[in-house]
């Protein structure tokens, strides 16, 4: 077995941070502590996710990190999940608006970071309406969440899902006092570290990862690494 596993996503933080800093993210530190146990390194990249699935799909990289199964279904997912995930809807702060459902958005624009998953309800709205810029507007490239935060801010965009601890992260590190208002939660979830579905080493590392988990959560460790992030999740 190779001694280095190649990990990748766009930043997500807490969940996953900017590759190389000081933090680099819960779920890297996680997987990091795992992978040492069996003298394995862990290389940490970023690009953006719709590469980085891409790039994991054909073999390139080992695997994504923040994966939900919806993400990548054909991907191989450990049994234990790496982090936990609250999706919420967030609007202006001068909005009143509330989610009641798909036909609730009709007349909302809705802005989605492209090749993510939100939630089993909100996934198939958004394919549906991907090529009506009225409805859902998808935006790729460098810091796409940054971007979208500023389209509702700016009344360009109406509606923004997103996880809850990496909007709450987001906002307070890049807009200041700034907040968008939480509309939710629509969804809740383990989200995963998951690896190649072209590597034959896959089953092994997601083996790996799963054990390392249990150690870590059996010692303490686990809610130790969690805490450094100011964030909780269910660990039992």
């Amino acid at each position: 077995m190779h001694l280095k596993v190649v990990l990748a996503a766009d930043p997500w933080c807490p969940h996953n941070c900017e590759a190389g800093g000081a933090s680099e993210g819960y779920m890297i530190d996680i997987a990091r502590e795992a992978f040492a146990d069996y003298g394995i390194a862990v290389e940490y990249q970023n690009m953006s996710w719709a590469r980085a699935l891409q790039q994991a799909r054909v073999g390139r990289i080992d695997g994504v990190v923040g994966a939900f199964i919806g993400d990548a279904p054909d991907f191989i997912f450990p049994e234990e999940p790496s982090g936990y995930s609250r999706t919420y809807l967030f609007t202006h702060p001068d909005s009143n608006w509330t989610y009641s459902g798909l036909a609730s958005l009709s007349d909302q624009s809705l802005v989605a970071l492209n090749g993510y998953s939100y939630s089993p309800e909100l996934d198939p709205y958004i394919e549906q309406h991907q090529d009506d810029a009225g409805r859902v507007w998808i935006l790729s490239g460098p810091s796409p969440l940054d971007r979208a935060i500023k389209l509702v801010l700016e009344g360009r965009a109406d509606v923004l899902p997103e996880d809850l601890d990496v909007m709450n992260w987001t906002l307070s590190r890049e807009f200041g006092e700034t907040r968008l208002r939480p509309v939710g939660p629509i969804h809740a979830s383990p989200i995963y570290i998951a690896f190649s579905p072209a590597n034959e080493r896959s089953a092994d590392y997601a083996r790996i990862l799963s054990e390392g988990i249990r150690k870590l959560r059996a010692s303490g460790r686990l809610e130790q690494l969690l805490s450094r992030y100011g964030v909780s999740w269910p660990v039992d």
